[in-house]
């Protein structure tokens, strides 16, 4: 018996899960994505709430076996749109030359179906597979315009879609196609241009949030952490020789207290701040760079490797100042 997943969702949910994946270009059914999915976090569920249990953790490993769901539902809703992004601007770099393929076509006398087909060269990938597509449905009977908006609707691109619409309104209205097509690749080839200077404008503020989130961040927080480490030792030291703590200076409020906070809870915080910092901070640049956020994600995983690496190095260098300044163990 073939279980269909996609009937445990909402139609609406299994709509737009379709369509982000007919956008990604995943050649994979709903039910098959969806089944995998329920799979998956069931088996992610059972082992983190079976490891918490066997630690002696009863409500922690429920609460972890959702949080470890839940990252697994984000993170693969995260690599679905950067798939789509990544296709959309592939498809986008090739874009003025195909329109100006098809536009000398269109002037050597080949009617407007046969050169855009034609248009479709093997080094312009999926999305001359996408082009011969839309020919076979055109030659088997559908209207043009039909075809030509199903292949705009297979990318998540105003540029497609726009281009399109005009070829359209073109055709309904009358228009010099070839010169059409060639203005296009003209003004889409200035925007591309237009997107590189500003984006090279920008790279101060990239390389400034790069040096903050990979460099500044951890670098602080690896001082403080040992600073927190080094007081909790002298502390320690104090209490030993006067279990009583300091005596006030008169005022109670002025009273030399420990801190209340834990290496170790300061440790945890450290590393988790981080993470946070560095992760969003490939985001942020990667939306500096190229308007999409969604293309920071491939930076992430070494944003934050690199942003931890440099976290470790600076409170070990750190320790062993203090330890030779003071002579008290630090670790």
């Amino acid at each position: 018996m073939i279980i269909r997943y996609e009937r445990f969702l909402p139609r609406s949910m299994a709509l737009r899960i379709s369509r982000q994946l007919d956008l990604a270009g995943m050649k994979i059914s709903v039910s098959k994505f969806v089944g995998i999915m329920f799979i998956s976090s069931a088996v992610i569920f059972a082992v983190i709430i079976t490891a918490m249990l066997a630690i002696g953790y009863g409500l922690v490993g429920a609460v972890g076996g959702a949080g470890g769901v839940i990252i697994l539902v984000v993170s693969v809703m995260a690599i679905v749109e950067y798939r789509i992004d990544d296709r959309k601007n592939k498809m986008e770099a090739i874009l003025p030359d195909y329109f100006q393929i098809a536009s000398a076509n269109l002037r050597s006398g080949i009617a407007l179906e046969r050169a855009l087909l034609l248009g479709a060269r093997p080094e312009f990938g999926s999305f001359a597979d996408d082009v011969k597509e839309m020919g076979r449905r055109v030659f088997s009977g559908e209207a043009f315009e039909d075809a030509m908006r199903g292949l705009a609707n297979k990318y998540k691109s105003r540029q497609l879609a726009h281009s399109v619409r005009m070829m359209l309104e073109a055709i309904r209205y009358g228009g010099a196609m070839a010169d059409l097509l060639e203005q296009i690749a003209k003004d889409l080839r200035s925007q591309q241009m237009v997107q590189k200077e500003v984006s090279g404008q920008l790279f101060m503020y990239s390389l400034f949030i790069v040096f903050a989130g990979l460099v500044a961040a951890p670098a602080l927080f690896g001082l403080t952490t040992q600073m927190i480490t080094f007081t909790d030792a002298v502390w320690k030291q104090i209490l030993a020789s006067n279990p009583g703590g300091l005596p006030s200076t008169g005022l109670s409020f002025l009273r030399p207290s420990p801190p209340k906070v834990t290496p170790g809870e300061y440790y945890e915080f450290a590393i988790a701040c981080i993470i946070l910092i560095s992760g969003f901070g490939s985001v942020i640049v990667s939306a500096i760079n190229t308007g999409s956020a969604v293309r920071g994600i491939r930076y992430t995983l070494i944003f934050i490797i690199v942003a931890v690496v440099i976290f470790v190095i600076v409170q070990a260098v750190v320790s062993n100042i203090f330890s030779s300044i003071a002579g008290i163990g630090v670790s």
